[in-house]
């Protein structure tokens, strides 16, 4: 059991840049655009962490720094496919070019760096009083970091945003149908914005979350293709935040399940063993598209650039 226990905790650690990212995504997508950005996006996010945490030693600013990096190539999309209405696909690939080599240009002399102590100590698992002490799901969902109970509040708070509040109606109106939501007087573009730049925000925090965090060190290629797992995770969860928590959890725990088999009875290659999320990505994507229903449906307008003079 407590060998049970200790996996099912590291799978929620790390799950937790995925779920940040498939937050992110899940925003955006609400929007109505299909930013295919968010591997660039999170690489962005960790090494401008990265190095404004190793400059200035404080968790918080590099935090900050992840997001607005986050958020700045997020702008450099809306800017793109809302203002100029370029293609989604087009702009969201060239953005994950441009992220990764943004981060390999500012990471030259970060490889082989640690993480300072004092973000270490910002970040050193810690228990939450009562909750942590609850048989089982206590020790598996409590015992850890603060970024990872973060990714909690942020997953529940999207949810109630999108589902419970008239913001959150207006942008999944605007992903339906902007023609509609514009002639009842919403402002399609600056939601728009917003909602990208907000979504690119948090794919910084998901990648700023494995420089700091779970690695902790700069190396390149940090994100490891986690970027694209995010979007097709964005599927899985059919589009609602607190389905993205089930998702994540349970790709992060295929992520780590290699490292767990090491050394026990079994033996099975390795490689097979790294190919499972990726496997298990495409078998999703496969199951969900022969589920037809309203739930599981994308935004309607999802990748399509919106003219308001032909509305």
């Amino acid at each position: 059991m407590d060998g049970i226990i200790s996996f099912l905790a590291a799978a929620i650690v790390a799950g937790t840049p995925l779920l940040f990212a498939t937050v992110g995504e899940i925003i955006t997508e609400k929007s109505g655009h299909l930013n295919l950005g968010v591997e660039g996006l999170m690489m962005m996010g960790a090494v401008m962490g990265f190095q404004i945490g190793l400059n200035t030693g404080s968790p918080l600013m590099a935090l900050l720094a992840a997001m607005i990096a986050g958020a700045g190539g997020a702008l450099i999309f809306a800017f793109l496919t809302v203002s100029l209405r370029a293609n989604q696909v087009v702009t969201g690939l060239t953005l994950t070019i441009f992220g990764t080599g943004f981060a390999s240009f500012m990471g030259q002399k970060l490889i082989g760096q640690v993480t300072t102590d004092s973000v270490k100590a910002f970040f050193k698992a810690a228990d939450l009083p009562v909750l942590s002490q609850i048989p089982v799901v206590g020790q598996v969902f409590f015992v850890h970091d603060v970024f990872v109970y973060i990714g909690y509040v942020v997953a529940i708070c999207a949810a109630i945003y999108l589902y419970k509040t008239k913001p959150g109606r207006n942008i999944r109106a605007i992903g339906e149908n902007p023609g509609a939501a514009d002639a009842a007087g919403i402002n399609v573009a600056l939601y728009k914005y917003i909602h990208i730049l907000v979504g690119g925000a948090l794919c910084g925090l998901g990648g700023a979350y494995l420089s700091l965090v779970y690695v902790p060190a700069w190396q390149d290629g940090v994100t490891a293709g986690r970027g694209w797992i995010a979007v097709a995770l964005v599927i899985f969860a059919s589009w609602n935040p607190l389905k993205a928590l089930i998702g994540a959890y349970l790709f992060g725990g295929l992520d780590i399940i290699g490292f767990r088999i090491q050394g026990s009875a079994i033996s099975i290659s390795q490689y097979i063993i790294d190919m499972l999320p990726y496997v298990v990505t495409i078998v999703v994507l496969v199951v969900v598209s022969m589920r037809k229903s309203r739930e599981l449906s994308p935004p309607k307008s999802l990748g399509v650039a919106y003219f308001r003079e032909e509305r």
